[in-house]
């Protein structure tokens, strides 16, 4: 947009609503064919990824967009390397992050570890809790992210991971409604197509 001199308030307010809605709209359409692609079977690549490495680097990234929280990592002393798509997986732990950031409230603490053991109990099988995908024999990697924010509703927990599921920000402590309500369905997916399972 071309204008003689400085833009009028109003301009530069509309401006920059469009230029917000239109980078939103293409996150969207991104999520979306990403969704799609998973539905329809491709594969993703295959690869060495450094699992530790991807926990440090999104847990970082995450202590920098909410520095009003507490990040801690839990990581075994070696790193940990799994076969799989490494921008998928940074992309998995970044949703899960960017949830424990945005619905919980200040001074929440937020925990990544990465082990090769199950949380104590039967993850995934009470009442109060989720499981997507059948859990793989051992030996495998076990990537939490865990807070000490109210939790999730329990209506909410059976469509957890359905395509545009948001939970209800006046309880959630979020402090924005940039929410698509995809994060966690492509959690799920890109899980699913790593032979994994998601444990609420």
């Amino acid at each position: 947009l071309l204008h003689p001199g400085d833009s009028p308030e109003a301009v530069t307010h509309a401006l920059s609503r469009v230029l917000s809605e239109s980078t939103r709209m293409s996150v969207l359409v991104d999520d979306l064919l990403l969704l799609a692609r998973l539905d329809a079977g491709r594969p993703l690549s295959r690869e060495p990824v450094d699992v530790s490495r991807l926990a440090i680097d999104a847990t970082s990234d995450s202590r920098v967009a909410r520095p009003d929280h507490r990040w801690v990592l839990e990581l075994p002393d070696d790193p940990v390397v799994v076969r799989g798509d490494q921008h998928r997986l940074h992309q998995v732990l970044s949703n899960l992050l960017s949830n424990a950031g945005r619905h919980t409230p200040e001074g929440s603490t937020v925990t990544v570890a990465v082990s090769e053991d199950l949380p104590p109990g039967e993850p995934g099988t009470g009442r109060e809790s989720v499981r997507h995908g059948t859990i793989p024999a051992a030996p495998r990697m076990v990537l939490t992210v865990t807070d000490d924010g109210p939790g999730i509703p329990p209506d909410l927990l059976p469509d957890l991971c359905e395509r545009f599921t948001r939970a209800d920000t006046a309880r959630s402590h979020a402090t924005d409604a940039t929410s698509t309500g995809l994060g966690l369905a492509i959690v799920d997916a890109v899980v699913a197509a790593h032979n994994g399972a998601v444990l609420v």
